[in-house]
């Protein structure tokens, strides 16, 4: 038995936040049933009163759970159920345990979660059209930016195969789903070696393989 028993992640097969928590959730080997919220038909899914009320903000993921007497728990936003899956799951540890390590893979992390992957999200780029805007050139420009910080980090004082240790961490977490988006906003990726090389190290783990976009049971391929 698991932390989480019974665990049921709503999510969308191309959402960045909801591929970070697949990944979280494989690479700790637990079982978990995808329930697809469909980001663009009908509307757009999250919008809806039903996912509402699982989720304040009308977002995926939301990683919901059974707790004992029958009671349900869930918890938003993908970095918070990072951290949830990490301390109570055994397996290989998400978060480092050197304070600057750990303050690094945070830092990684954040980039992507809060100076990237919000510029790039469904709601963001249809504003960016809205008011007149190209949306692509938006997209493509702020990717861009992000991964030249992101590459003078990972090119940081190591060697290894992953952000900022020997293991993947929430930092290859966010940098795996970014690298996706940056090729599908076509953005050059020749300045960007050891981003490509994590990504591709991350590629060959089960547990990468088995929470790519394009293997969720809602993919459309």
């Amino acid at each position: 038995m698991t932390g989480l028993p019974n665990a049921r992640l709503y999510a969308y097969w191309r959402s960045s936040a909801s591929w970070r928590v697949r990944i979280a959730l494989n690479l700790k080997q637990i079982p978990f049933t995808v329930v697809p919220v469909h980001l663009v038909r009908n509307g757009g899914e999250q919008k809806s009163a039903e996912n509402r009320e699982r989720n304040p903000m009308a977002q995926v993921p939301t990683l919901e759970w059974d707790v004992p007497g029958g009671q349900t728990r869930r918890l938003t936003q993908s970095l918070a159920i990072v951290q949830l899956v990490d301390a109570l799951c055994p397996g290989p540890a998400l978060i480092p345990s050197d304070p600057f390590v750990r303050a690094r893979a945070w830092e990684i992390a954040e980039i992507v979660n809060s100076g990237i992957q919000p510029l790039q999200n469904t709601g963001t780029l249809a504003a960016v059209r809205e008011l007149g805007g190209d949306a692509a050139k938006f997209a493509h420009d702020a990717i861009e930016k992000g991964l030249h910080a992101l590459e003078r980090l990972v090119s940081e004082g190591h060697e290894s195969s992953f952000c900022v240790g020997d293991a993947p961490c929430v930092a290859d977490l966010c940098v795996v789903p970014q690298m996706y988006n940056a090729r599908r906003f076509s953005v050059d990726l020749t300045p960007f070696p050891r981003l490509v090389a994590i990504d591709a190290a991350c590629a060959k783990l089960s547990a990468f393989e088995l929470s790519h976009p394009d293997v969720q049971p809602d993919a459309e391929v």
